[in-house]
């Protein structure tokens, strides 16, 4: 067989059932095309026969991750923006939605094998750079896939949000919190909060707030170029525990306190996916959020 991916990665969600049964079956699948398989020593514990650790994402032509969503964007996250731009990633889900997934289990022995000749395309997934920053200290920097998430914790108070786009005020959100995402992001949490759908092939970034307390404060659809700050302005009062955070595509957390500012763009840095067809995403609203399905009449007997 001639292959367009000769050298393959494969990494895992650790706690999934039998994770080295199915990373076994996978590299096997693999192997059967002739390509080289390296693994994910540090999730896929279980080395199956004629198999390699890879040591960094540049040894590999092709990535595949085994899991759902969360374990695709902790790939995306180890493997760093200049290797997210250079490594495809094939993604096997064995989660519960999958939404970002390219194959079920079942579907592997067919796919993997055409997939890895080349019968595939490439579809590349834009990212949010992000940074917070207290005064002149950079309390974090780097990029998301999906969004993040400016909320508060543990007391049920809302907190004050002054938020300008490319220095012009835009609002001052009383809220729960404000959702940042890319288009990717928008069928998730954004999309829970209230969000719309956004095509990912589409260059912006989504600004959702969470529960605001005024009807006005609507979600809104910003260009690519747009530079979004957002300054905690939240006055300190008797409940001295509420707490602030800034969550990273559900996996990296900073606290944050009052004047932080958190500053959102996106960027020409992507994530590339491979995928078994041009077209995916309206057949994947379908299928997996069931979207623009009509209810069932109801009984009238």
């Amino acid at each position: 067989m001639s292959l367009r991916y000769k050298t393959v990665g494969i990494t895992a969600r650790s706690d999934i059932v039998d994770t080295d049964g199915v990373v076994a079956d996978i590299a096997s699948i693999v192997q059967s095309t002739g390509a080289r398989v390296l693994l994910d020593g540090s999730r896929c514990k279980k080395n199956p026969k004629k198999t390699h650790i890879f040591s960094c994402h540049k040894e590999l032509d092709l990535l595949i991750v085994v899991g759902g969503d969360g374990t695709i964007l902790r790939a995306v996250r180890e493997m760093g923006v200049s290797e997210c731009m250079n490594v495809p990633i094939l993604s096997v889900n064995t989660g519960t939605m999958g939404f970002l997934a390219e194959l079920s289990l079942q579907e592997s022995a067919a796919m993997i094998p055409v997939l890895l000749s080349g019968k595939g395309t490439i579809e590349q997934r834009s990212m949010l750079h992000v940074t917070a920053r207290r005064k002149q200290k950079m309390l974090w920097s780097g990029f998301v896939l999906n969004e993040a998430v400016i909320s508060q914790g543990a007391i049920s108070r809302l907190i004050d949000l002054k938020t300008t786009v490319d220095g012009d005020p835009l609002a001052t959100f009383h809220a729960d919190g404000v959702i940042l995402s890319t288009p990717t992001g928008s069928t998730a949490y954004s999309l829970a909060a209230g969000g719309p759908i956004v095509h990912p092939q589409l260059q912006a970034t989504i600004l959702t707030p969470i529960n605001p307390h005024s009807f006005s404060q609507k979600p809104i659809v910003l260009p690519k170029n747009d530079v979004i700050e957002i300054t905690i302005v939240t006055k300190p009062n008797k409940f001295r525990d509420i707490q602030i955070s800034l969550t990273l595509d559900g996996q990296q957390y900073v606290t944050l306190q009052r004047d932080d500012i958190v500053r959102a763009e996106a960027t020409n840095e992507t994530v590339k996916f491979l995928r078994r067809k041009e077209e995916t995403f309206f057949s994947t609203l379908r299928s997996k959020l069931k979207w623009g399905e009509r209810p069932e009449a109801a009984d009238r007997d």
